[in-house]
């Protein structure tokens, strides 16, 4: 099957924007809604990431969050935990450290640059909540038909 680019809005945050302070460490700490604009029949879950690249430690993961049921839309505030009710089966594995959404909270006075990107995959994966960004895109592989990244910024 042929990867193609999932198209989607992060409600709030436009490509290239900022980020909602409600949407940061300075402000709620909540994960945005997701609106899907082109998913693939195929597509069973998805796999959210987080990423701070501007960190020293380029690409450091802020969330990562597996088994999400592939649907038009995700919705904003998944609350922290492990395994999750809601969405129903969704697994959140280390980023942060933590089993949450972590929002930009960059130094006073610097601007870094975070993205989203999406994974739609024709499966569910097996790991264990302790895992990292690492081995669950790296357990993904094969599985995965579309992907799609959404950018912005927050000082």
């Amino acid at each position: 099957m042929e990867k193609n680019t999932l198209v989607f809005d992060c409600i709030g945050i436009k490509d290239g924007g900022k980020f909602p302070v409600e949407n940061t460490g300075r402000g709620k700490d909540i994960s945005p809604e997701f609106i899907i604009k082109n998913l693939s029949p195929h597509a069973k879950t998805f796999i959210i990431t987080l990423e701070d690249l501007s960190h020293p430690l380029k690409r450091f993961t802020h969330w990562v969050i597996w088994n999400i049921p592939a649907t038009n839309t995700i919705a904003k505030a998944i609350p922290s935990g492990k395994t999750i009710s809601s969405p129903e089966g969704a697994v959140q594995g280390i980023g942060y450290g933590l089993h949450r959404y972590a929002g930009p909270k960059p130094p006073k006075g610097k601007s870094h640059r975070y993205c989203f990107t999406i994974y739609a995959l024709d499966c569910k994966i097996n790991l264990k909540s302790s895992s990292t960004k690492r081995k669950v895109l790296s357990k993904a592989n094969g599985h995965i038909i579309q992907q799609g990244t959404v950018c912005g910024y927050f000082e």
